[in-house]
């Protein structure tokens, strides 16, 4: 069944029997789609998360770890309900730092950090959300399966290449995959208040991948570390998104 609004229209015609709980009733406030996406994925021991993160929220963890996602990107169509997308405005590079907590039975993504090319965005996003962007210096080209990126602020610097390397597929239920991205609330922190951003889309369409990290200084740039093994690896070709407003959970 479609998640269908109060004035009869479903937003982006995106189902929501996958989700693990309900959308919400109220109206979608947000859209935007995310393209040429990597998610880079490690453990890290959760004391080290601990500090940064506000105490009512538990620290998802799994195999006995807590996981950290490093996640380069193309924000485009990014724009208000009932409003066009602004080509300069709606379109731009971000990457953000992640990790994965849980309250009142809704597990969510915790954003470290996020950078993002343009300044009006990272103004936005901090003021009327309390999230952590920060305005960086950031490059992406996609050629054929190929995207080069790159993302510079002071010391945290990250510069790699990637491509998928098998065809999409829709994580399974109760997997390490399912359990990093399949996700539909992310929580923020503004004026000393939790809050809560649901927001809705279809299941991701996963990918192998193959990357190659030139420079990644993001983590360190937080106290955190990087990964001692392999990271995990995963492409999206293209994921459309709606999202709501925050709405305070503490």
């Amino acid at each position: 069944m479609d998640l269908v609004d109060r004035d009869g229209q479903a937003p982006a015609g995106i189902p929501a029997g996958h989700r693990p709980w309900p959308p919400p009733a109220r109206r979608w406030r947000w859209r935007q789609t995310w393209q040429d996406l990597l998610f880079i994925h490690w453990p890290v021991p959760a004391d080290a998360l601990r500090p940064l993160i506000p105490s009512p929220l538990a620290i998802d963890t799994r195999g006995g770890a807590a996981w950290l996602g490093l996640v380069p990107f193309r924000m485009t169509g990014v724009t208000y309900r009932g409003l066009p997308a602004v080509p300069w405005l709606s379109a731009f590079a971000e990457m953000n730092l992640r990790t994965y907590v849980t309250l009142d039975g809704k597990p969510g993504v915790w954003f470290l950090r996020m950078d993002a090319a343009r300044a009006l965005a990272v103004w936005a996003a901090r003021l009327g959300m309390g999230l952590p962007y920060v305005w960086s210096t950031m490059y992406v080209r996609r050629d054929g399966d190929e995207v080069s990126y790159s993302s510079v602020r002071a010391a945290a610097r990250f510069e790699a290449t990637y491509r998928p390397v098998g065809p999409p597929a829709e994580a399974s239920a109760g997997s390490l995959e399912a359990f990093l991205t399949e996700r539909y609330c992310l929580y923020t922190v503004r004026a000393r208040r939790l809050l809560r951003v649901e927001v809705h889309h279809r299941p991701w369409p996963l990918q192998p991948a193959r990357a190659e990290i030139r420079h990644n200084t993001i983590q360190h740039s937080m106290g955190l570390p990087g990964p001692i093994a392999d990271p995990l690896l995963h492409f999206a070709d293209r994921l459309d998104v709606v999202g709501w407003g925050p709405e305070a959970v503490r």
